[in-house]
């Protein structure tokens, strides 16, 4: 034996020594039952991250908690929701049968022992894959619409079902009210059958592709959750998608797909991207099959979870991919053509900042006002960190759309903010600074109590006329740190709803810093048995190039203050002029998360206020209560909301086909007689019925925003 294949052997023996010696410290799973054939079962990296976690949690947590039976009593009754909200699938006997391990999983978390929640999710699968084979079964059954039976859709309030004939007569109503449904909208009859035999083949099929991954996902949102609302854990694909979404960037081949009936077709080519450049792929085109590089074998694909085949055709800028593909239009049958794509870095400006200029008249004077829709706070920190000086984030793009539109000489800017769930807090510092002069923008105070204040260092102000900002109970983190700084400033007017509350600080992790070199030799050595042997000692994990090889957690570490001493956790940040919301406080925000952290308070910056708009604010609030006290549209809006709220209490629905057209021939008069009344103010022609609505560019919120803009600029 020469030296080289003594060298080997000693590395394999190495490995399967430590190994072995791994696997022995392994606690014994808790359960060994066996649900169904085809059962998920847990990987040694997943048992790893998982201890990992729970050390992070309990040492970094800013809400120094420890994972206990407390914990783990949340855990499971989050777990069971999170598998079966509408208490649909589960007996009343498999909750019985999962009570005793209420308070075990923070001891099996803290040993690695996955086994409880994958048995969990084993009999979940079973009874799903069951109901929908129940409810194919039905389909063909002899309904009576004229019955005054009634289906209740809404069961989460609801105890579990008792038995498996409740169970049966649950799911045949089920069927029942989706067969209605179709014949009521005018489906035609021949092929209503066959449209609800189509949708549960395609949830069998969803089924079947579920993976470990997707289970310790779950138990993992559970996990993290019952510490904290903010608190995540993403396994590596979810990672990946989480920070691309973050960077607004990507590098692949620049193009988004879906799934339809189990073949990837192309939904769109994103502009900019190498398939937009190529103009090789059309939208409707179908992928069969991916090759890497010039000339690797291709892959058939067909069948595959779409998330598993969108690794394969992502990869690193550079990196050459090959499809096989059938044309748009063209039978599956037909010979596919073959597309060579070298992958690139791909921006979603779609998902970016954008700006429109919309005219007002007020007082007999015409305003211009521009618009910046901004969806999230992002910034491509890969590039930044790498010294791409062209790195594209938030503030540097809000930058160029002010000086555009200061060129075109607007009166006013809007900063759009409804549905900015936040994002980057650098980002929310560095925007702010566009609009006010250097000086304090946040406060964040650690687990320890030190509080740091986060500075705009930037003496120059990119627009310093009036400023407007738009913000809804979902504009959240980033967008309440940058609204609330605006405000305390008394930079501009803050107008729309509370926002959500969310005034904590995540950091992401990437698991692999925070686990020990040991663990990963262990897990290496797994990895070369589960290749050797043909699998079972971990999941492969696609290797794609860009997809991390563990997971991430994004922990919170720390709550942020505004200028003024206040936090806008779980309070959010109160508008200047608030308009009444479909979306309640207690369904919606912050103030619904049982685990939130609370408000509270400490000791404001010393900073000083562009201006004191308070006497502004009360004129523009007058102008603006006299001109909803005539608006149609503000009249609509607290129609809505009523409706709203009746509708969400209710939880049932009659399968009587008399009555429920009767209900929705009703409501289709009342919502034509609306729009019809809607568009008689605006000028136009009423709608008949049944003719579509026309697309339309009215956005009520919007509308008025502008006028109290308008307003604004006559006081200033």
């Amino acid at each position: 034996m020469d030296f080289k294949s003594f060298k080997e052997m000693l590395k394999k023996i190495s490995l399967a020594f430590l190994l072995v010696a791994a696997l022995a410290c392994q606690a014994d799973p808790r359960i060994t039952t066996v649900v169904s054939p085809n059962d998920l079962k847990p990987d040694i990296q997943q048992s790893v991250e998982a201890k990992s976690v729970v050390e992070l949690i309990e040492n970094f947590h800013y809400k120094k908690v420890q994972i206990n039976d407390e914990i783990s009593s949340l855990v499971f009754d989050d777990f069971l929701k999170s598998l079966d909200p509408g208490r649909n699938y589960f007996l009343q006997s498999d909750i019985v049968d999962f009570e005793k391990y209420r308070n075990t999983l923070d001891d099996d978390v803290r040993t690695g022992d996955l086994s409880v929640p994958f048995y969990i999710f084993n009999i979940y699968q079973k009874r799903y894959n069951d109901r929908v084979s129940f409810a194919l079964k039905q389909i063909d059954k002899k309904f009576d619409f004229a019955s005054n039976d009634t289906y209740t859709y809404d069961r989460e309030k609801m105890p579990w079902l008792k038995s498996q004939a409740e169970s049966d007569d649950l799911w045949s109503k089920k069927i029942k009210y989706e067969l209605l449904n179709l014949k009521i909208t005018g489906t035609d009859p021949a092929k209503i059958n066959e449209t609800i035999r189509k949708r549960y083949e395609n949830l069998t099929s969803t089924s079947s592709k579920f993976n470990n991954q997707d289970v310790f996902q779950i138990f993992m949102n559970s996990l993290t959750g019952s510490v904290e609302t903010h608190t995540s854990y993403f396994v590596p694909t979810r990672a990946q998608d989480f920070n691309e979404d973050l960077a607004r960037t990507f590098e692949g081949i620049g193009a988004r797909l879906q799934l339809e009936n189990e073949v990837v077709k192309i939904a769109e080519i994103i502009p900019g991207g190498p398939a937009f450049k190529a103009k090789t792929l059309e939208v409707g085109d179908r992928i069969i099959a991916v090759a890497q590089g010039n000339d690797g074998e291709f892959v058939d694909v067909i069948g595959w979870r779409l998330d598993v085949t969108v690794t394969k055709i992502k990869g690193p800028k550079g990196t050459t991919v090959r499809l096989k593909i059938i044309p748009a239009g063209q039978e599956l049958s037909s010979a596919p053509k073959i597309v060579k794509l070298v992958r690139d870095k791909v921006i979603l400006e779609d998902q970016s900042a954008k700006r429109i200029i919309k005219t007002v008249t007020s007082g007999g004077k015409t305003h211009k006002i521009g618009i910046i829709q901004l969806p999230a706070f992002y910034a491509d920190f890969r590039a930044m960190q790498a010294g791409d000086k062209n790195y594209k984030s938030t503030t540097r793009d809000v930058r160029i759309l002010l000086d555009s539109l200061k060129k075109e000489n607007v009166d006013a800017v809007i900063l759009d903010l409804r549905s900015n769930g936040g994002g980057s807090l650098p980002e929310a510092i560095s925007l702010t600074g566009l609009f006010i002069p250097k000086g304090p923008v946040v406060q964040v105070r650690d687990r320890r109590n030190k509080i740091e204040v986060d500075e705009d260092e930037d003496s120059s102000v990119a627009w310093s006329g009036p400023l407007g900002v738009m913000v809804d109970r979902f504009s959240a983190s980033a967008s309440e740190i940058f609204a609330g700084a605006i405000q305390d400033y008394g930079r501009g007017i803050i107008i729309g709803n509370q926002t959500y509350g969310k005034g904590t600080v995540q950091q992401g992790i990437n698991m692999e810093r925070v686990i020990g070199p040991a663990d990963k030799l262990m897990l290496k050595a797994a990895q070369t048995a589960n290749n050797n042997n043909g699998g079972g000692g971990v999941t492969v994990r696609p290797n794609s190039g860009v997809v991390p090889e563990f997971g991430q957690i994004n922990l919170t570490m720390a709550k942020f203050y505004r200028v003024n001493g206040s936090s806008t956790q779980h309070r959010g940040v109160m508008p200047d002029i608030e308009f009444p919301t479909v979306f309640p406080k207690d369904k919606y925000g912050e103030s619904s998360e049982p685990r939130a952290l609370p408000w509270d308070t400490i000791a404001p910056s010393n900073y000083a206020a562009v201006t004191n708009l308070n006497s502004a604010k009360q004129k523009l609030k007058t102008l603006h209560d006299q001109r909803m006290q005539s608006s149609l549209e503000f009249k609509n809006l607290k129609e809505d909301i009523a409706e709203y709220a009746r509708r969400d209490a209710e939880t049932t629905i009659t399968l009587n086909e008399a009555q429920l057209k009767k209900e929705r021939d009703e409501q289709e008069a009342k919502t034509l007689a609306r729009e019809n009344q809607r568009r008689a103010a605006k000028g136009l022609a009423p709608l008949k019925k049944g003719e579509p609505k026309p697309k339309d560019d009215i956005d009520f919120i919007r509308d008025e925003s502008l006028q109290i803009m308008a307003d604004f600029i006559s006081l200033k």
